[in-house]
C-alpha cells in the first residue's frame, strides 16, 4: 500500500468531548469520525483494525466447532415478548414502530432470534451440539454515551449460542468457549484476565468476563497474584476480617457527635479508627400486593467499607428487587434523620442483616437513632440481639484470600463474556427437541460475546505513549512502514524503499509505503500518532554507508542495519513483538 493512494488524515488536537486516550487518539490518528453522539463512522485505518479482530475471532471461532450465519440487526416485538425481556430490558433497548404499527426494536444481542431459529431448527437429540455465531452491528440507546468506542450507542460484537441436550453437555460447550476467549486474546497481543462474574440482565447461573488490563477501566477485578483466582468485584466474596468476636470491654455510651452524619466525621470526632464504626444503610422492598407498605432493611457495614449492590440483591427476600429507602420512610421507621440511623431499638418495624465482618465485632459505634448522637460502646448480644449476617460489601486491596494470600485489584474493561444459560429462553420460547425415548425436552443454551469496536479501544488504552498508539502487531492496521526520505528527489532512496516493500509484501508482511512528499517530521509524528509496529528509515546518508534504519514502536532509538539484512531483520522484530 502507498500513502500517497490511501486515506490519511490525522489531526493534531482530539475533539473536545474525548475524555480518554482511545477516543483521543482514534479521532486523531484518523481511526474514526462522530456522526452522533455514540455513533461513529469507521475511517480506512480504523476499519482495517476492526477487520483483523474479526479474523482472529472468527478463525477461533470456527476452530471451536462454531457455524458462522448472520441475524438482521432489527427484530420483530413479538420475539422480545414472547422472552419476556420487552418489557424487563430498559430504556437501553430501542424500540420503533415500522409503517403497518408493528413494534420491532434494534437489537442489541440476538438470543430470542437464535432461540425463534433453534426452535424451527433443531428437532431431534442427532442434531446436537450446535454452536452458531455472527459478527454483527448491535445498538444500545445508552443515556450518556460517552468514551468514543468504549461506550458507543452502535458497536460491532460477535456473540455465539450453543444449544446441548443437558447441562453437562452444556458445560462442555461453555468450556469449549471459554478456551476460544484464552486463544484469541492470547493472540490479540492484549494483557487480560478471565474473572468469574455475575449473569446480569442476560441471565443464567455460570459468567465469566474477559477484562482487558487498563487503568482507565470502568470495572473492578479482584484478584490474588500468587494464584489462579479472580473475579468481577460484583462477585468477589469478601472475607469476615475478624475470625473471632472479642468479648465486650467498654460500656455501652451515648455520646454526642454534633454534625456528623457521616462515619469518618464521627470517628475523627471521637478520636476512634474509621474501622471502629459502622455504617448503616436503608433499602425497601415492594411487596406484590401495591396496597401494602414496603418492606423496611436495614443494612450494617464497617465505616470504611461499601455496599455490593449485586451481592445485596441475591440476599433472600432481595429477589423481586429493591431499591433505596425515601427519607420519608427513613423517618417513619427510625424516627430520625438519615445520618444518625442505627441497629439498636429502632422505633419502626426493620430487618436488620449485618455484613459478616461487622456480626463479628465488638466495642463499635453506630447511630443512636437521634440526630447529633452515635453509641460508643456497641456489643451483639448484650445491647442488640444477634445479627443475621451475610457478604454485603466490596472486597478491597489487601483482604485476605481463604485460599491464602492477599488479595488485589486492578481496573480492566470488560471486552467478552461468556454465560451459561440454560433453558431461561428455550423455556419462554418453546425451543424443545426429542430426546432418545422420542419425548421432547428443553435445550441447554450458553451465549458468549465478544466486542469487536471495543477490543480496538481497550486495546488503545493498555498500549499508548505521549506520542500516540502502540498497537499489537496483531490488530495493527499496518505491520510495517517504510519511510523513504526524499522520495521525490532521490532515485536512489526510491530504488531502495521499492525493492524493500517488494521484499517484505512477498513475505506476506501488511506494508504502507510512505510516498507523500511531507517533511520526515510530520512523517514520523503521522506514524507514530497511528501506531504501527515497525518502521523502516531509507534516506541517501545511510545508504552511502549501505544502511537504513529500524525502529520498533516502544524502542527510543532506531539500529542500523545493512541494507541487504533489512528485510530479515525487520521478519525477526516482528516475529519478536
Amino acid at each position: 500500500m502507498y500513502a500517497s493512494k490511501y486515506h490519511i488524515n490525522t489531526l493534531k488536537e482530539a475533539p473536545a468531548e474525548a475524555e480518554i486516550k482511545s477516543h483521543q487518539l482514534m479521532t486523531r490518528a484518523g481511526m474514526i469520525r462522530k456522526v452522533a453522539g455514540g455513533i461513529y463512522s469507521y475511517m480506512p485505518l480504523g476499519l482495517r483494525v476492526l477487520r483483523k479482530i474479526e479474523a482472529v475471532v472468527r478463525e477461533e471461532m470456527n476452530r471451536a466447532g462454531a457455524i458462522e450465519l448472520l441475524m438482521p440487526v432489527v427484530q420483530p416485538a413479538e420475539l422480545w415478548v414472547e422472552s419476556g425481556r420487552w418489557e424487563q430490558y430498559g430504556a437501553e433497548l430501542l424500540r420503533m414502530k415500522d409503517r403497518h404499527q408493528r413494534d420491532f426494536v434494534l437489537q442489541p444481542t440476538s438470543e430470542e432470534v437464535i432461540t425463534d431459529i433453534a426452535r424451527n431448527e433443531i428437532h431431534s437429540w442427532r442434531q446436537l451440539p450446535l454452536n452458531f455465531y455472527h459478527i454483527q452491528t448491535k445498538f444500545r440507546d445508552e443515556r450518556r454515551p460517552r468514551f468514543g468506542l468504549m461506550r458507543g450507542r452502535e458497536f460491532t460484537m460477535k456473540d455465539a449460542y450453543s444449544f446441548d441436550r443437558d447441562e453437562a453437555s452444556a458445560q462442555a460447550s461453555y468450556d469449549t468457549m471459554y478456551d476460544a476467549y484464552m486463544r484469541i486474546f492470547q493472540r490479540l497481543g492484549l494483557e487480560f484476565r478471565a474473572v468469574a462474574a455475575d449473569t446480569g440482565a442476560i441471565g443464567g447461573s455460570r459468567s465469566h468476563e474477559f477484562q482487558v488490563i487498563a487503568d482507565t477501566g470502568e470495572d473492578l477485578i479482584v484478584y490474588n497474584p500468587q494464584s489462579q483466582y479472580a473475579a468481577n468485584i460484583e462477585l468477589a466474596a469478601a472475607p469476615c476480617l475478624i475470625a473471632q468476636r472479642a468479648a465486650p470491654t467498654a460500656e455501652l455510651v451515648k455520646a454526642a457527635t454534633p454534625a456528623a452524619p457521616k462515619c469518618e466525621i464521627v470517628a475523627e470526632q471521637l478520636g476512634r479508627p474509621l474501622a471502629d464504626t459502622v455504617k448503616s444503610i436503608v433499602l425497601a422492598t415492594e411487596d406484590a400486593d401495591a396496597a401494602k407498605p414496603a418492606t423496611i432493611w436495614l443494612l450494617l457495614l464497617r465505616g470504611d467499607h461499601d455496599l455490593n449492590e449485586v451481592k445485596t440483591g441475591k440476599l433472600p427476600g432481595f429477589e423481586n428487587g429493591y431499591r433505596f429507602a425515601t427519607e420519608t420512610e427513613i423517618q417513619d421507621t427510625f424516627g430520625c434523620v438519615p445520618g444518625y440511623l442505627g441497629p439498636i431499638s429502632p422505633p419502626g418495624p426493620v430487618n436488620i442483616i449485618a455484613d459478616h465482618t461487622v456480626a463479628n465485632m465488638s466495642d463499635f459505634i453506630c447511630g443512636a437513632n437521634q440526630e447529633g448522637f452515635h453509641y460508643t460502646g456497641v456489643n451483639w448480644g448484650r445491647d442488640l440481639p444477634e445479627p443475621q449476617s451475610a457478604d454485603l460489601r466490596n472486597v478491597v486491596a489487601g483482604d485476605p484470600d481463604p485460599q491464602g494470600g492477599r488479595l488485589a485489584i486492578q481496573r480492566g474493561i470488560e471486552v467478552g463474556h461468556v454465560f451459561f444459560l440454560g433453558d431461561k429462553y428455550s423455556r419462554a420460547l418453546g425451543a424443545t427437541f426429542l430426546e432418545t425415548d422420542g419425548k421432547p425436552a428443553m435445550l441447554q443454551m450458553g451465549c458468549y460475546g465478544i466486542g469487536i469496536s471495543r477490543i480496538a479501544a481497550a486495546a488503545i488504552e493498555q498500549n499508548h505513549d505521549d506520542k500516540g498508539i502502540v498497537w499489537p502487531r496483531a490488530i495493527a492496521p499496518f505491520e510495517v512502514v517504510i519511510c523513504p526520505m526524499g522520495w521525490h528527489k532521490s532515485e536512489t532512496v526510491r530504488n531502495a524503499a521499492q525493492a524493500l516493500y517488494d521484499q517484505l509484501s512477498a513475505q506476506g508482511v501488511e506494508v504502507m509505503l510512505d510516498d507523500r512528499d511531507t517533511r520526515p517530521g510530520i512523517m514520523f509524528a503521522d506514524w507514530e500518532l497511528i501506531g504501527v509496529p515497525l518502521r523502516i528509515t531509507i534516506g541517501d546518508r545511510g545508504l552511502k554507508d549501505n544502511v537504513v534504519e529500524i525502529q520498533t514502536r516502544r524502542q527510543p532509538e532506531a539500529d542500523k542495519v545493512d541494507v541487504a539484512q533489512a528485510a530479515a531483520v525487520a521478519l525477526q522484530r516482528l516475529e519478536a513483538l
